[in-house]
């Protein structure tokens, strides 16, 4: 896994680099919370993230890596005194972003993809696919406490 940092003001971010295949998840995963739990102490905002985050990052590599190694994800985590943001990016083909705004109100009646879908949406203030469902961008607001 590859790190690049920057900062800017009072905000930070980290893109983390990894092989789409199921076994970088994990490590990938827990260095990005590392980073996160750095920079929020909000145990609630960590576990919301958390599971977002392993729903996203889970869509990237089975569905856009197809489970390749030789195919990288790529997810940019930026955090500020009012977000914390992530930009997840897959090789892949992507999928109709379109599907991905029918999940009822309630989840029910989902999709096996739609679950996680809504499952995100739920977690997060914001989730939005963008370049045809090959970048997922996720925002969850921060509490005045950090």
């Amino acid at each position: 896994m590859h790190e690049t940092r920057g900062s800017v003001a009072q905000s930070c971010s980290r893109e983390f680099v990894l092989t789409g295949n199921v076994a970088a998840m994990a490590p990938a995963r827990d260095a990005i919370m590392d980073f996160v739990r750095d920079h929020c102490s909000d145990e609630q905002q960590q576990l919301d993230v958390l599971l977002a985050l392993q729903e996203g990052l889970a869509n990237a590599i089975l569905h856009g890596c197809q489970g390749d190694a030789g195919k990288l994800v790529r997810c940019t985590v930026e955090i500020s005194p009012s977000a914390i943001e992530f930009t997840i990016r897959d090789p892949g083909p992507g999928f109709n972003t379109s599907s991905a705004r029918d999940e009822s109100e309630d989840g029910s009646n989902l999709t096996e993809h739609g679950r996680g879908i809504f499952l995100m949406r739920s977690l997060m203030d914001e989730v939005t696919y963008r370049h045809n469902g090959t970048e997922l961008y996720m925002k969850k607001a921060r509490s005045s406490g950090h």
